[in-house]
């Protein structure tokens, strides 16, 4: 078994990898031997991603699973490895091919990343992911948390993760005040994270912190009783579950609004690759309207009426306009703000025989919910018919 426990290089975002002198505080074998126990007797053995060792396999889980429960990772992990078994099959794909294969899953520069990041392991590593999780780290989307997982799954390296079910855990069980996103607090975990690694059973104690943070010590209604730190546990023994750990101080949230135009021509619907990267990057979507404004704070005047004319000259490049109508505003929520749509159906009696702008194509509508396109608009074209439209006509 390998151990990266006396590394005393700096990681590159200037945290040590190397618990200090100040982390003796925090040895504890019979936390690592509880946990352990308790993984192997209650914890979780039946995810897809544990019948194999295989680091492209581990590597895949972990990075569908940042930011995702694993109920909606399944059928994506699944569906990837159908079409990308090996790192290689992931690194010759095409990039639109990969983001198809994401779409609906969220959190798009993940995807981009993997992609990055395979193609990295085939022309650096001859296709074999690093043991060292120093290596890992400088591949794409691979940070300290995750590149520890992915070797303590795939090698039986001894690392340290910090997810934030972990925080959550360490936070209860230690009554660690504070947000866990601040530097000290997080610092502070981290040599608490480290000091408290077991010599044997890395893979069982990391799964372990995983399992408990997942299924027992959740957010919300925690199943204390069934914690095997119950009777240590300092946000249960003192009634602060709630509390702790501390939330991150609400900011006010952005809000902004674009109008996107649904051309359709029959059977066919006009949809744009999006550049690669900011949001939904990569993926095929409606084309909007001069891009993302602030939004005005009332759907009842975020309209199209002052843009019609905008909107009837885009619209007939593609071809004659034969109605225009506004569907109803709705709203889509990213990490760090809120996105109000207008969509507006277009409707056209004459097609031109080519879209003049290169990322445009017809698409049949009825292969829509197959193609790589946001969960919004793919529920937009779903229902496509059957909404409250407020028409426009010629």
């Amino acid at each position: 078994m390998k151990s990266i426990a006396s590394r005393s290089k700096a990681d590159p975002a200037g945290q040590p990898q190397l618990a200090t002198s100040h982390s003796s505080l925090y040895v504890d074998p019979s936390f690592s031997a509880a946990l352990i126990t308790w993984q192997k007797q209650h914890g979780r053995h039946g995810l897809p991603w544990q019948q194999s060792h295989e680091a492209y396999r581990v590597w895949l889980s972990e990075i569908m699973l940042q930011q995702t429960q694993v109920t909606a990772v399944i059928p994506y992990y699944k569906r990837f490895l159908e079409t990308f078994p090996t790192v290689f099959d992931l690194a010759a794909a095409p990039a639109g091919q990969v983001m198809e294969h994401w779409a609906g899953l969220g959190y798009y520069t993940r995807a981009r990343n993997l992609h990055h990041c395979a193609k990295q392991v085939v022309d650096n590593y001859q296709g074999k992911f690093p043991a060292d999780p120093a290596l890992l780290q400088e591949l794409p989307g691979i940070g300290r948390s995750t590149a520890a997982a992915i070797t303590a799954f795939s090698y039986g390296t001894v690392a340290a993760i910090l997810d934030g079910n972990v925080k959550r855990v360490f936070a209860r069980v230690f009554g660690i005040d504070g947000y866990p996103g601040t530097k000290p607090v997080e610092a502070n975990m981290w040599l608490r994270a480290q000091a408290l690694l077991p010599a044997l059973d890395i893979g069982a104690y990391t799964q372990g912190l995983m399992d408990l943070g997942a299924t027992v010590c959740t957010r919300s209604n925690p199943k204390c009783t069934l914690c095997p730190f119950q009777t240590r546990c300092v946000a249960y023994t003192q009634g602060r579950t709630a509390e702790l750990p501390v939330r991150k101080p609400k900011k006010a949230q952005k809000e902004k609004q674009a109008i996107m135009l649904l051309v359709q021509d029959g059977a066919e619907v006009l949809l744009e690759r999006r550049p690669p990267t900011g949001i939904w990057g990569g993926l095929l979507s409606l084309p909007e309207l001069a891009g993302m404004q602030e939004y005005s704070g009332e759907d009842d005047a975020f309209s199209v009426d002052a843009q019609m004319a905008t909107v009837r000259e885009r619209a007939s490049r593609f071809g004659d306009i034969a109605s225009i109508q506004t569907l109803p505003v709705f709203a889509h929520v990213f990490t760090h703000f809120k996105l109000h749509i207008l969509p507006v159906h277009v409707q056209l009696k004459k097609r031109h025989l080519q879209v003049a702008e290169g990322e445009l194509g017809w698409h049949p509508l009825s292969e829509a919910m197959q193609l790589g396109l946001p969960a919004p608009i793919k529920t937009l074209l779903s229902n496509l018919g059957t909404q409250s439209q407020l028409p426009f006509t010629d």
